[in-house]
Parts: structure tokens; C-alpha cells; sequence
């Protein structure tokens, strides 16, 4: 027959090891916030479509992007829609793949367009894995770990942190390549890139701070990316 004590020390060693297992988890406080970068890094990497939303805030009175959402692969390529104010605003649908981006613009059909015309970064070079968002994540310097909050049923963290300006400029040519833009990344507790928020001079030194925020999403839906006939 178990003695009793035997039965308590077997019920203390299993709750210790289910302790130390938990500890060891994404969520684990010994994670460095340049640990959990690059496992979201890699898991926006390794995904091969990724789901797109971004919203400009504090947007200046000039040709801006004011939005974009759709889909990317690493190819790189985007299909999706964009909306823009030059003078008046308008959403079109944008397709970029193979170095080209094409824009179906009202009454005229698609066109190649250059995106820094529109005061957009090319939809394409966003998901670059080299010189796209996921080159922002290794980019990022004094990163601090903020609070948690809740998406729905997903507990997100806040890392907190600062970009050179040419790193931002490679992607939005519009932005100031000499001043530093603030950046907070939030992660899910599996270490998956949830979203980006990049504050800085988007629009150059003569325009005050403008705000895009960036949605992710790792798992999306395959879609078919071609360019327009």
C-alpha cells in the first residue's frame, strides 16, 4: 500500500515540473525582448501568405497613404486595395509582383505606377524578408517591454523601441532618412508578430509626426497573386 507522504511528494514533484515546463514557455519573464523579436521574426518568415491591414494617422494635408489592406507572400508580391488622398481621396485596387506595381484607377483601367508618386512604399517590399517589415524587427534599438492587453481571446505584449530613419526610408520613401522614428511591436504569446506601429516624419521635416499602424496575420488564407491583363 502507498503511504500517504509517498502519494504528496509524487503530487509535489509533478506540479514542480509542470511549474519549471511553464516557465520555460514564450511568455517566460527570462525571454530577453530581443529573444522574442526574433522568434516573430522567423515566424513571419516562414509564413507564406501573410494578411495585411495598415492605417495612417495624424496624416499631413499632402499625397498620403491613408490605408492598405490585402495579401502578401515573400516572393515578394501583394494583391490587395489601397486608399489615397491626392487631393481627393480614392481606393483602387493595387496588385505589386515581379518589381511592378499596378494600380486600377477610377475611369482608366489598370496602370503601372510608381508608388512614391502616391506617397506609398511599394505593397511588395513590405513583405521582403532583407529589406522589408520583418528587416524593421532587427533594426530596432533601446527595446523595452511594455504591458499586455487583450485582442479577443489573445493576450498580446507590447516591445517598445527606436528605428534609424534610413530604415524606414527604404521602405516609405517619403520619410526622413536622418531622424529616428519610435516603433512598438506586439506580440502574441507564441512569440507571433501581431502588429507594428512606426510614429515619426513620414512626410519630412516640414510636416509634425504622422503614425502608421500595421496589422499582421501569419496564417492567412493562400490567394492567387498574377499580375493584370
Amino acid at each position: 500500500m502507498r503511504r500517504p507522504y509517498s502519494l504528496l511528494l509524487s503530487v509535489l514533484i509533478v506540479a514542480t515540473l509542470g511549474a519549471l515546463a511553464a516557465c520555460s514557455g514564450p511568455d517566460s519573464p527570462d525571454r530577453s525582448p530581443e529573444d522574442r523579436l526574433a522568434a516573430a521574426k522567423q515566424d513571419l518568415d516562414d509564413a507564406r501568405f501573410v494578411g495585411f491591414t495598415l492605417t495612417g494617422e495624424d496624416l499631413p494635408d499632402t499625397t498620403v497613404l491613408e490605408s492598405a489592406h490585402g495579401t502578401g507572400t515573400h516572393a515578394p508580391s501583394f494583391t490587395g486595395e489601397v486608399q489615397v488622398k491626392r487631393g481627393l481621396s480614392f481606393t483602387a485596387p493595387v496588385v505589386a509582383i515581379d518589381g511592378l506595381v499596378y494600380l486600377k484607377l477610377p475611369f482608366a483601367g489598370w496602370s503601372t505606377i510608381q508608388p512614391a508618386d502616391y506617397g506609398a512604399p511599394d505593397p511588395a517590399a513590405l513583405m521582403d524578408t532583407d529589406t522589408g517589415i520583418s528587416s524593421l524587427i532587427t533594426s530596432a534599438a533601446d527595446l523595452t517591454v511594455g504591458g499586455t492587453a487583450r485582442d479577443g481571446s489573445e493576450v498580446l505584449t507590447e516591445i517598445s523601441g527606436t528605428l534609424p530613419g534610413k530604415s524606414v526610408h527604404a521602405l516609405f520613401p517619403s520619410a526622413s532618412a536622418d531622424q529616428p522614428f519610435d516603433v512598438t511591436f506586439t506580440l502574441t504569446e507564441d512569440d507571433r508578430l501581431h502588429g507594428v506601429t512606426i510614429t515619426g516624419k513620414f512626410y519630412g521635416p516640414e510636416h509634425g509626426d504622422s503614425r502608421y499602424v500595421i496589422e499582421l496575420d501569419t496564417s492567412a488564407a493562400p490567394v492567387r497573386i498574377t499580375a493584370p491583363e
